[in-house]
């Protein structure tokens, strides 16, 4: 039997139709089983107003685990999960998404914990993120650029509608999403201009997977000439806006606010020493005149001292 679009739980496009039908057995909707009894939990957590993110991704590990063992039976699945050679982290999500399964199906579970820590983030440099960008077509320059200057999440910028843009005073709005706190950006004139240009040309902005998808498929024909490149995610910008924020600022809670956080040991991630490596990966510029500066500082350079009459830049490279 052929099963409705949009209607497999592996699927990452929910349609409102289908998550608010009823609950449709099995046989009628040509799912097999367990695909069902997934089914049953996505219209739940949707029901609970649960984020289209934490849908699809509960979506995925669930349909992986009913591929491999019997949902219905939470000791093998334990056993499955403590068998599988990954990291303690992808363990620990997989057991939270069959929380899920698990309470809204009334099973008895003793629920495993799987420890893990916070890796350092990945900190790519400037340049190697300009290089990205400067592939991209312009569409997705202005979103990579914004998330680069502001360090929302993909998700955030998602949301984000020509209504939360002031043109005069260069500010972007930001709603908060999945524990971030709202808040209020300074960009850069030209970034504004980008992103009035691209309201005027689309409707919205895409959805957070597509926008992953893009930087993937331009960070990958970059890294056809410099393999690293491939290691950079899309959430990497994050990490590249906190940690040179609380780098320049050496302000933890300023840093807290700009990245959303709520609790002060998140944003401490960023307070951590990163080592920049030595001064050749500096790259220092000297300003004559007030202009000079001003361009300087436009293109991320960064105060350091004056000598000699001018004035001293420096950018990570």
């Amino acid at each position: 039997m052929v099963r409705p679009p949009g209607f497999g739980p592996g699927s990452t496009a929910w349609k409102a139709d289908v998550l608010d039908q009823t609950r449709l057995r099995s046989h009628l909707t040509g799912l097999r089983s367990f695909e069902g009894n997934i089914v049953n939990v996505l219209i739940k957590l949707k029901s609970l107003g649960k984020a289209e993110s934490t849908i699809n991704s509960t979506s995925k590990r669930l349909t992986y685990l009913g591929k491999h063992t019997d949902l219905n039976d939470p000791l093998k699945v334990s056993l499955f999960i403590a068998n599988l050679s990954k990291a303690n982290s992808y363990k620990a999500n997989l057991v939270k998404s069959y929380q899920w399964y698990v309470k809204i199906h009334s099973l008895a579970w003793d629920k495993p914990k799987y420890h893990w820590e916070q890796q350092k983030p990945r900190i790519p440099t400037t340049e190697t993120i300009l290089s990205i960008i400067k592939r991209a077509s312009k569409k997705y320059q202005v979103i990579f650029t914004t998330l680069m200057e502001t360090g929302i999440s993909p998700m955030e910028i998602s949301k984000v509608s020509v209504k939360d843009i002031d043109s005069e005073k260069n500010l972007l709005n930001v709603r908060g999403f999945k524990g971030h706190t709202s808040r209020t950006f300074k960009l850069k004139p030209k970034t504004i201009a980008l992103l009035i240009w691209f309201f005027k040309k689309y409707s919205s902005l895409p959805k957070a997977e597509r926008i992953s998808k893009a930087w993937q498929r331009v960070r990958d024909k970059v890294a056809v000439d410099n393999p690293n490149v491939k290691k950079i995610r899309l959430y990497d910008l994050r990490h590249f806006y906190g940690t040179m924020l609380y780098h320049k600022t050496k302000d933890i809670l300023y840093t807290k606010a700009m990245m959303g956080h709520k609790k002060i040991e998140t944003t401490l991630l960023y307070a951590q020493l990163i080592d920049f490596g030595s001064d050749d990966e500096w790259s220092c510029k000297v300003a004559n005149s007030l202009n000079e500066a001003t361009a300087l500082i436009e293109i991320g350079y960064e105060y350091v001292t004056e000598m000699d009459g001018v004035k001293i830049f420096r950018k990570r490279k």
